[in-house]
């Protein structure tokens, strides 16, 4: 009667077994020994994992079969493929020392005698040792990618891979959403329910296709790399990375917080357009309410002296939008603006290289920092915990100076004001079709205070756009007007830059 053996088959990566040493190959060279020596194969076991660790399922599966008895013995088509851990290869060692017939396909070895018995250990701790000098060389490379500021794995959500030893990009679908998460979570009014079923409303996917669900956003929100450093999680380690941010480290270190627990949860609200926005002239701090009764939206101060006081919703935003008419400019306009503005850069010199070369020295002076703390860790005079946490922090500290010199870049003050004048401007033009949180963020730029009494609703704008407003009463029939508007309106943007006012 013949004997019967379960055969194991084992390749380390998919790629391996498309290549190379397959797995259809060891099963094709296992069959053809099985039948040259009449052994019965009754049971298959493969696997598509590394043996660099013990612990493979497959593989412990079957020594646990093998010892029970259901087999004669076990066919394995090399050495190296069972046993590049000497723990694993002592498990097969007591299976031979049990009187189990183990036979390796490639590897002649009597494995009954003392001599051959000692030829496949050494084989085996030549495999161990292979493969202990393979992953240093491994960890050897990815660290020096990582000193380089590339991420060696695979690209977290949001960014794209570009081949390898290259830098990740952002990507320019998932990336811009990925910033919003990130944006909204840091407003401290969402949970991960509510943001996860935003970002899939979105179209913000995993990489399968699937929702971010609790791990996977938590583990997002918690990574680093969007604001810059790479952090290792397995050994706490981090590097300054050379990739593009998608967040500030402001954003991240708010995020932080919230996800720990260090702030409050602010309250949801209504979200009626004027929601905290209109206060009562009579109690003067206290704001109106938005309720609707009878279908109709209503403004009213539940004071105790002011019952009286109640405006309707659409009258108030009709207030407003009064304001707005008369403070936007139009098209026309807006390219003269732009043609005046044109002059006015040409005509500034930079003044930023001072600033940016005491940044770089304190860029400098944090390396230097951080190249002392690596010696004190080789010195052994600190630990590997207090390591970490130090270099942390200098990266962190690192990547606040790195966006400062991003800052030192950008245009002067005047220029910024003039950008964010005519955004503003763009916005007002399309006033009537934005949304009730886009129209808010916009009230809350050019009116500093909205008050009403049981008569008369106040309006009052912020600057520049109080002093628009009246150059706009005081010229109306000039013939000239537009030209002479434009004029002061630049002339005011100027003196608010010059005076450090916003």
């Amino acid at each position: 009667m013949n004997k019967t053996y379960f055969a194991y088959i084992r390749v380390s990566t998919v790629k391996q077994g498309e290549h190379g040493s397959s797995l259809t190959e060891q099963k094709s060279a296992i069959e053809a020994y099985a039948a040259r020596n009449e052994l019965t194969i009754i049971g298959w076991y493969e696997e598509v994992e590394t043996a660099a660790k013990q612990g493979r399922r497959q593989f412990t599966q079957m020594l646990s079969m093998v010892r029970s008895g259901k087999v004669d013995g076990l066919i394995i088509h090399k050495i190296d493929r069972s046993a590049r851990n000497l723990r694993d290869w002592a498990d097969l060692g007591d299976l031979i020392d049990r009187g189990i017939d183990v036979r390796f396909v490639s590897d002649n070895f009597d494995l009954l005698t003392r001599g051959g018995r000692l030829s496949a250990d050494i084989q085996a701790v030549v495999a161990a040792d292979y493969i202990r000098n393979l992953r240093e060389e491994v960890k050897k490379g990815m660290y020096g990618r990582l000193k380089q500021g590339l991420y060696p794995w695979a690209a977290p959500i949001g960014y794209l891979n570009c081949g390898k030893g290259k830098l990740k990009v952002i990507d320019p679908v998932k990336g811009p959403l990925v910033r919003q998460m990130f944006e909204r979570y840091s407003a401290n009014i969402v949970g991960f329910e509510e943001l996860r079923h935003e970002m899939w409303t979105k179209g913000l996917r995993t990489s399968v296709g699937k929702p971010l669900y609790d791990n996977t956003l938590t583990a997002t929100l918690n990574n680093p790399f969007y604001m810059g450093v790479i952090r290792i999680s397995t050994t706490n380690e981090t590097f300054p990375g050379a990739h593009a941010p998608l967040i500030s480290k402001d954003i991240f270190e708010r995020v932080q917080s919230i996800l720990r627990g260090k702030t409050v949860p602010k309250a949801k609200k209504h979200r009626y357009l004027l929601r905290q926005m209109v206060k009562c002239g009579n109690c003067t701090r206290r704001h109106l309410t938005g309720e609707f009764q009878k279908s109709h939206l209503y403004y009213r101060c539940h004071g105790e002296h002011c019952q009286g006081v109640s405006w309707k919703g659409d009258v108030l935003e009709g207030v407003a939008l009064d304001y707005i008419q008369r403070i936007r400019i139009d098209e026309s306009g807006l390219r003269d603006f732009r043609d005046v503005v044109r002059d006015i850069y040409s005509e500034q010199e930079g003044d930023s290289e001072p600033r940016k070369a005491s940044l770089t020295l304190r860029l400098q002076h944090l390396d230097d920092r951080t190249t002392r703390l690596t010696d004190l860790l080789i010195d052994e005079a600190i630990d590997r915990t207090t390591f970490n946490a130090r270099k942390e922090k200098l990266l962190m500290e690192r990547q606040g100076i790195v966006e400062e010199l991003e800052r030192a870049d950008r245009p002067s003050p005047l220029q910024e004001l003039f950008e964010e004048f005519e955004r503003n401007n763009r916005e007002l033009l399309r006033y009537e079709t934005l949304l009730d949180d886009e129209k808010r963020e916009l009230l809350d730029i050019v009116c500093s205070n909205f008050s009403v009494s049981d008569k008369t609703p106040t309006f009052t704008l912020r600057t520049p756009y109080r002093e628009i407003s009246e150059i706009e009463d005081l010229e109306e029939c000039a013939h000239h007007r537009d030209n002479v508007r434009m004029r002061h309106i630049l002339s005011i943007l100027k003196n608010i830059a010059e005076s450090g006012r916003t």
